[in-house]
């Protein structure tokens, strides 16, 4: 490749990595354990379910 050319690959993304990389004073902020009881009660929840319905 010589050098006046440009792929586009990462300069593309950049405008991406800036916006995921701002942080909001509003949002949500939920800790990552948190997000993992729950999905593994929602789990644990339909295993219940799926052995009750016999």
């Amino acid at each position: 490749m010589s050098k006046g050319q440009n792929s586009g690959g990462l300069m593309s993304s950049a405008g991406l990595v800036r916006y995921f990389d701002a942080e909001d004073r509003n949002a949500i902020r939920i800790d990552p354990k948190t997000v993992f009881a729950a999905g593994a009660l929602f789990g644990i929840g339909v295993l219940v379910l799926n052995a009750l319905a016999f």
